[in-house]
C-alpha cells in the first residue's frame, strides 16, 4: 500500500496554489511549470478538485483557480479524497472479504492502519504544509535502526 502519484501531485498542487493565491487566481500551466507535472494530468486532478469545493475556478483573462475555503480547513485527507486516491492497507477495501469470500486474520491490523492514516492526514491543514509546520519526526530514525538490525541479522545468519 502507497499514496500513489495522483495523491501526491494533487497535494503538491495545491500547496503551489495556497500559498500564490495572494496575487491572484493561479493558472494550471503556471502549477505545471513550476512542479513539473502534465497539464492534462493537473486539469483532471482540478476538475475533482472543484466538485469537491476545495477550489473554484476564474473564467476569462487572468483566471485560474482559487481555494475554495480557507486553507487551514483543508486538509490533506480532504484532498486525497478529492481525487479518488485509497488509502486503505486491507486487501480486500473493507468489505472483509479478503481470504476465501471471509474476514482474514489480519484484517483488523490493517483497519486500523487505514483508520490511523487517514486520522493523519486529516489532521495536517493545506495551511499548515504553507508555512512549513510539518517537521520531520525523531522517530524516523528508529524504523532506519531496526531495518538496518534485522539486515545485519539476516547477513550474519547467512554466513552461518
Amino acid at each position: 500500500m502507497r499514496l500513489t502519484t495522483k495523491g501526491r501531485f494533487a497535494v503538491t498542487a495545491m500547496i503551489d496554489l495556497a500559498s500564490r493565491q495572494a496575487e491572484g487566481p493561479v493558472t494550471l500551466a503556471g502549477i505545471a511549470d513550476r512542479q513539473k507535472i502534465s497539464l492534462s494530468y493537473l486539469e483532471q486532478l482540478f476538475g475533482k478538485l472543484r466538485r469537491h469545493k476545495l477550489v473554484t475556478s476564474v473564467r476569462g483573462p487572468g483566471g485560474g483557480y482559487r481555494l475554495a475555503r480557507e486553507m487551514a480547513t483543508i486538509t490533506v485527507a480532504d484532498i486525497i479524497i478529492a481525487v479518488d486516491e485509497p488509502l486503505d492497507a486491507t486487501q480486500c477495501g473493507g468489505k472483509q472479504n479478503c481470504h476465501d469470500e471471509h474476514r482474514c486474520v489480519t484484517h483488523d491490523l490493517w483497519a486500523n492502519l487505514n483508520k490511523r492514516m487517514y486520522a493523519y492526514l486529516d489532521s495536517v491543514s493545506l495551511g499548515a504544509l504553507v508555512q512549513r509546520e510539518i517537521k520531520p519526526d525523531p522517530d524516523m530514525n528508529v524504523l532506519k535502526d531496526v531495518r538496518r538490525r534485522a539486515a545485519i541479522a539476516l547477513r550474519e545468519t547467512a554466513a552461518a
